[in-house]
């Protein structure tokens, strides 16, 4: 769940993070009279993306008139795709020096790792890519957190202007949100040196993870909706997790975990999947909503069906999948993988209706699909 910047400066805030004032607006009135409030600000549109100066989206303003000037041209703009619907209105203030921190899950180190730099405000991905030497990293031992003594020596030997003490502090209570956030990432960019010697967040990225939604009661409400494609929505509809992907393998499967590693497998053998979209036991009540959804994407080439039965039955999933199969007719190659609980029976009804067999084991079904997507789907 991606928050925007002004629902996640407040997690900073209450980890002991400086952050500037500021006011969320949706009108050019407010707008105005939080500028008068404020004194000089920035203006910035408030959408769950990045690049949003690049796209003209943050504005200085010296007056209220400016401010009011600069919210009417950004509202409504689209920005990654978002349509921007508020703007908050912040303090400027006088940049010495600009940093970058951030803590993200690691897939490497499989957990958290802490980022430093001193080249702040850039693109990081091109510190990263051009001089990485330049991007400091510290991996996190969950059983142990982020201690002082390892911030400390994170930023050792570099040019902080003075700022050692107050940037490793800093890095400390960034560790502390992310951990009592349930944070997937927490980025700040920049983090400023003022002139008058404070190390403050201009910026925050925060993204937490969904499993955590219903612990974090509190917060998970001020998080910004996904933005859905039309088939995404036509799954929420149905009740059906769907996620639209690049790809032309459309991939069925039950169960997050065994769809997940479908489409890997797909990857794997060099194709590209379609779709997530896990059915499970409600194949038997929404398999043609499913499917239908599925082979709606456009320039779809084939398709991989993957039942391993164990709490749902083989046979009673593909029950309604063939069902379905019936009402919907799909025209591009398709190729089962049937295993576990409900096998035999499954793998007799695929025979009897579609006059198919399935293929061994998931791999030979995945293998086949991605090779039939590659070959144009003939």
């Amino acid at each position: 769940m991606n928050f925007e910047e002004y629902a996640a400066k407040p997690i900073l805030a209450a980890a002991g993070i400086s952050v500037p004032r500021s006011q969320l607006v949706t009108t050019s009135l407010e707008a105005g009279l939080a500028a008068d409030k404020i004194g000089p600000c920035v203006v910035k549109a408030q959408v769950p993306t990045g690049k949003r100066g690049k796209a003209g989206g943050i504005k200085l303003a010296a007056s209220a008139t400016e401010a009011r000037i600069h919210f009417e041209n950004i509202l409504g703009m689209e920005i990654g795709g978002h349509t921007v619907e508020k703007v908050l209105i912040e303090a400027q203030c006088h940049i010495a020096r600009e940093f970058y921190a951030a803590i993200l899950n690691d897939p490497e180190t499989k957990g958290p790792i802490v980022m430093f730099s001193t080249e702040g405000g850039m693109d990081i991905e091109e510190i990263a890519a051009e001089t990485p030497e330049k991007l400091r990293k510290a991996p996190v031992d969950v059983r142990h957190g982020f201690a002082r003594e390892t911030a400390d020596q994170l930023v050792d030997s570099l040019d902080l202007n003075g700022a050692h003490d107050a940037v490793a502090e800093t890095l400390v209570n960034l560790y502390e949100a992310y951990a009592t956030n349930d944070a997937e990432l927490l980025e700040i960019n920049p983090l400023a040196l003022t002139g008058e010697g404070d190390v403050m967040a201009l910026d925050c990225k925060f993204v937490m993870d969904d499993s955590a939604t219903k612990r974090q009661v509190d917060l998970a409400p001020k998080g910004a909706p996904d933005k859905l494609t039309n088939l995404e929505r036509v799954g929420e509809g149905h009740g059906i997790k769907y996620i639209e992907l690049e790809g032309n393998v459309v991939v069925l499967a039950n169960g997050a975990g065994l769809t997940m590693t479908t489409m890997d497998v797909v990857r794997h053998y060099g194709g590209k999947p379609a779709n997530f979209c896990e059915i499970g036991g409600e194949a038997y009540t929404k398999g043609k909503a499913a499917l239908e959804m599925v082979l709606a994407k456009p320039g779809v080439k084939s398709l991989v069906v993957n039942f391993c039965g164990a709490f749902a039955r083989c046979d009673v999933m593909m029950d309604g999948l063939l069902e379905a199969w019936e009402e919907v007719q799909p025209n591009i190659p398709a190729f089962f993988s049937i295993a576990g609980t409900g096998d035999e029976e499954a793998i007799a009804m695929l025979k009897d209706k579609l006059g198919m067999d399935p293929l061994p084991n998931m791999d030979a079904a995945c293998k086949a699909a991605a090779d039939a997507a590659n070959e144009g789907g003939i």
